[in-house]
């Protein structure tokens, strides 16, 4: 399977999520890009899947999923 996008990781810090993929780091205002995110506890945003095809991520306890490249624009 082809990936799309290479993340290496994603991580929060205060109201910020940062992303490490396709070798960048990116930084995103929780209250920009998903609201559930952003009222979700710190257990909550920490669970979460990587797709392994690199399209996007999911957070099973929130229900949440976000693609990369909508992130990424």
């Amino acid at each position: 399977m082809k990936k799309i996008h290479d993340i290496q990781g994603i991580t929060f810090s205060g109201e910020e999520m940062i992303l490490k993929v396709d070798d960048g780091e990116y930084r995103f205002n929780l209250a920009d890009v998903s609201k559930p995110l952003a009222e979700a506890t710190a257990t909550e945003r920490e669970t979460c899947e990587l797709s392994p095809s690199g399209y996007g991520i999911h957070w099973p306890l929130i229900d949440e999923d976000l693609s990369i490249d909508g992130l990424l624009g």
